[in-house]
């Protein structure tokens, strides 16, 4: 266009690519059927592509050159970003620098022969499709088409100069892999509690002994029991409470610095939160339960010999 050039990778297709990646229209209109049968000049250019090739002028509308040939702007959609495909991981066949033309118009113009440039030199390659992407409709029929299409691929292709990628399965062992991730932070999160757990113990047993003087003197006096107990496991509370809010305190700090540094977006549910100070509290009645009955069960009349 004029003076300014870009490098921008040129994409013959049908209509039915911009409903199977699916990208908002920011300008214009994408190519539609007339433009197939028509064999129309047109180009549909990514948000990237055209604010680098038409920076200082209008968009839909413009005709551009691409090779020795002129087309016509008559869209502009949302460029991909290096994004994820439906929130499913999977990454999109789409890129950056796309301009999309008619396949018609492509084959036309440029053939079916692929040139590709390098430092080594020049790959020259008769392809007439690239990329097939194919829609099931019911996602049980997915691995029964896949297999169709391999067997349709071996019957046609002698060589095997092809590559074919199911999403599904590559969503489901990524599935499996994140599985797998839960499991082992589960389980290392379990022996964290249980080291926990046992601490909080500890430190109720030293408590119990250190204090065993002032049970006697309790229970000579008429204190219960279930007050005993009440009392031990109402400072295990305190203390599982007190650990458990330090850590949802560092578990809302760590993720705002991991995003602020790393620009990875992170974000905490407040179920969460209250998810963990629940468990921290269940964690030290549980073991602190052992030491509270200890200490409920002392022979007051030895407790208030000890020394």
């Amino acid at each position: 266009l004029g003076d300014r050039r870009e490098e921008l990778r040129l994409v013959g297709t049908t209509p039915a690519w911009f409903e199977l990646v699916p990208r908002q229209v920011e300008a214009g209109r994408v190519m539609g059927n007339q433009d197939m049968v028509g064999f129309n000049d047109v180009v549909v250019l990514t948000e990237s592509g055209a604010r680098k090739l038409l920076a200082t002028r209008s968009t839909v509308g413009t005709r551009i050159r691409i090779g020795g040939s002129s087309f016509q702007v008559i869209g502009i959609i949302q460029s991909s970003g290096g994004g994820t495909s439906g929130g499913s991981g999977l990454p999109t066949p789409d890129r950056d620098v796309d301009a999309y033309v008619p396949l018609p118009v492509m084959r036309e113009r440029f053939g079916d022969i692929f040139v590709e440039m390098s430092s080594g030199g020049m790959t020259r390659e008769q392809v007439e499709l690239h990329q097939l992407i194919v829609e099931v409709s019911n996602q049980d029929d997915v691995p029964h088409v896949a297999d169709a299409l391999e067997r349709m691929f071996q019957t046609y292709h002698a060589s095997v100069d092809y590559k074919m990628t199911v999403p599904l399965a590559l969503l489901e062992r990524a599935q499996e892999q994140k599985r797998i991730f839960n499991i082992v932070l589960g389980s290392i999160a379990g022996i964290s509690l249980l080291v926990g757990g046992i601490g909080i113990m500890n430190i109720m047993l030293a408590s119990v002994t250190e204090r065993t003087r002032e049970i006697g003197i309790r229970r000579a006096i008429g204190a219960r029991r279930r007050q005993i107990v009440g009392q031990f496991l109402i400072e295990t509370l305190v203390l599982s409470t007190a650990g458990g809010l330090i850590g949802m305190g560092l578990g809302v700090l760590i993720p705002q610095i991991i995003e602020w540094r790393a620009g990875m977006p992170v974000s905490t549910e407040p179920w969460m939160l209250g998810l963990s100070v629940g468990i921290s509290m269940f964690v030290g009645i549980v073991f602190g339960l052992y030491p509270a009955v200890r200490a409920a069960n002392l022979d007051p009349i030895q407790a208030l010999r000890h020394e």
